[in-house]
């Protein structure tokens, strides 16, 4: 502004918002968890993936009833989904009939605190029903204790109809629920979650029924069940189990690259391990070198290790609510020593199993110093074109950053050609936001072996920009994203890099660190709206909404959506679509028909999905 000019009122700046009094808010529990709910769910979700929100909800229905069971109350669950109401019914103990409502409504009540009612809980913070009930547009709990009930009915937390009396029917409690469909609009319940955790809780409870939909679920032998629905004929031994009140492993080797490890705690699924899961390992190691008095090196003791470990503690601290990571230290050592001794009881009393890993251990170990001198060319050769990893934009965080609770956001995003690659560079937030640019179509690294990665400048980058050529321990993001076209080319280079991945660093996949980034293929707009869209669907129904005036523009490419365009897509309304695996033992024959020499079947099989 000149000297001497006087502000007049449009050059004033906007009135600053009052901040006093008024502006404090005090939220009651179920408001806080409607305002926040991600505090307690985590993400919310369509149901298209497996830790979307509407199944957090189930599982904290379950978790009540699978901890009567444990406590020694009931022998079976029945558990109802029809359409989005979803009805878990124990035959435990029943709830006190005089804290019934208290227990589904007010934060920090429950008998969990109480390790002599319940033991080896998993929640044990007061809130998981709670937060069914604030998150339900309809909930519903009825408990049965010596011939009386109570029930209570709710409306998004608030209590509508209290009922009470006699009953014939059998002790236990009843939780019925249908997802708030104002918090979650769009939901659906896929059948293949649904029966991964229930099988899940089967294989922890060794003996307990689930009646899903009529049709039982059961374990007797618990998690030797579950390691051997994943590999079946794959394993290089039969598996080696172990199972005590708290502790519970499985472990067998495969022919796979990597080591894969399933992780509980009192029946809670880690995903991200945890103090547990590295007790695991290093008691493997020791207990495999002391019953070979031999001094093997870690890496190769736990290439194509494929291991399930379960414990039951008092009191469990986790990173979140949502528990994805156990992080009491105190176990360790207790954890250590037990696995240590008992998988060296197990080789002593399974000698077949004993010389069948000792051998896979002396051929990882032949094969890790054959690769030496291929892995030094690799290095030395990177090291001639770039001190930087070629087409590599890193962001400033990273998952293994020590102590980094932000480097759980951090994620890498694959992507074909450098016109792409530059509107995302633009668009990304450099914090967490990292991007690797494709010069083409990647090796086919079906039927390949490891040294093959060394030989390929691409691969071997790729490797090193994800920081995991020693081991997955080293993965520097949380996500890694593959990023192409929506033509066929950009298909083609998606399952390369997917068999990239589950050739080479299949715990990347089975950990849930690989995604699909979906980017719109139209755009619909006029002189007042923009709408994007992800289907020819949605694209019909942008053209009703906006009118006869509507200009539909298709995206041939991702280089043809510019930056400012792009940072809608990757920001906080990104679309992904993690890449999960069934069943460990399908990736092999998936593979071999998707990527493997047999071209006359794969061109019948599109034909015939074509017509």
């Amino acid at each position: 502004m000149k000297a001497g000019k006087r502000l007049t009122r449009t050059d004033r700046p906007a009135a600053l918002p009052v901040y006093d009094e008024s502006k404090i808010k005090t939220l009651s529990s179920l408001e806080h968890i409607r305002l926040r709910y991600g505090m307690y769910i985590g993400r919310l979700g369509d149901g298209s993936n497996h830790d979307d929100g509407i199944y957090v909800l189930l599982k904290e229905a379950i978790d009540n009833a699978v901890d009567e069971y444990i406590m020694g109350f009931g022998k079976k669950i029945d558990v109802e989904i029809q359409e989005d109401r979803v009805t878990v019914r124990d035959y435990g103990r029943g709830i006190p009939l005089g804290k019934v409502v208290e227990c589904v409504s007010r934060i920090n009540t429950g008998a969990k605190y109480d390790t002599q009612v319940f033991k080896f809980s998993v929640g044990l913070n007061g809130v998981g029903c709670k937060a069914v009930n604030a998150l339900s547009e309809s909930f519903r709990i009825r408990s049965v204790r010596d011939g009386e009930f109570r029930e209570a009915v709710f409306a998004r937390g608030i209590l509508k109809e209290d009922l009470s009396g006699k009953t014939r029917d059998r002790t236990g409690t009843e939780i019925s629920f249908t997802p708030d469909h104002e918090i979650f609009p769009d939901y659906e319940f896929q059948e293949s979650f649904l029966e991964k955790r229930l099988w899940h809780y089967a294989c922890l409870n060794a003996g307990l029924g689930l009646n899903y939909n009529g049709r039982t679920i059961r374990s007797e032998r618990g998690l030797y069940d579950l390691l051997d629905a994943e590999i079946g004929e794959s394993a290089l031994y039969p598996l080696l189990h172990y199972t005590s009140e708290r502790l519970e492993f499985a472990l067998t080797h495969t022919e796979a690259y990597g080591d894969t490890y399933y992780s509980f705690v009192n029946g809670q699924y880690t995903p991200d391990g945890g103090t547990h899961q590295s007790a695991f390992r290093e008691g493997i190691l020791k207990g495999i070198n002391e019953f070979a008095g031999r001094n093997f090196s870690a890496v190769d003791v736990r290439e194509g290790l494929l291991g399930a470990i379960s414990i039951r503690i008092d009191d469990p601290v986790f990173e979140s609510q949502t528990k994805s990571r156990l992080g009491n230290m105190e176990i360790r050592s207790w954890v250590v020593s037990e696995v240590k001794k008992h998988v060296e009881d197990l080789l002593h009393r399974n000698r077949d199993s004993a010389e069948a890993i000792i051998s896979k251990i002396a051929m990882n170990e032949k094969i890790r110093l054959d690769l030496q001198s291929v892995k030094k060319e690799a290095r030395e050769l990177a090291r001639k074109t770039a001190i930087k990893i070629p087409k590599l934009k890193d962001c400033k965080i990273h998952l293994s950053d020590n102590g980094s609770v932000e480097g759980r956001k951090s994620m890498i995003f694959l992507t074909e050609g450098q016109s792409a690659a530059g509107s995302m560079v633009s668009a990304r937030d450099v914090l967490c936001q990292a991007i690797y640019s494709l010069k083409g179509k990647p090796l086919n690294c079906y039927g390949e072996k490891l040294d093959r990665i060394y030989k390929n400048e691409e691969l071997y980058n790729i490797m090193r920009a994800l920081g995991v050529e020693e081991s997955m321990d080293g993965l520097r993001y949380q996500k890694i994203v593959i990023a192409t076209d929506a033509d066929v080319d950009g298909l083609h280079i998606r399952n390369l890099l997917l068999t990239f991945f589950l050739t080479y660093f299949e715990p990347l996949v089975l950990n849930g660190h690989v995604y699909i980034l979906e980017t719109p293929i139209f755009r619909v707009r006029d002189t007042k709206r923009t709408l994007y869209c992800y289907s020819e669907k949605e694209k019909e129904e942008a053209v009703r909404t906006i009118g006869p005036k509507a200009e539909i523009t298709r995206f041939k490419g991702l280089g043809e959506i510019s930056p400012g365009e792009f940072g809608q897509f990757i920001g906080e309304k990104m679309r992904l679509r993690e890449v999960q695996v069934r069943e460990i033992k399908r990736i092999p024959d998936l593979l071999g028909f998707y990527m493997g020499k047999n071209t006359p079947d794969r061109r019948q099989y599109i034909m015939e999905k074509m017509v």
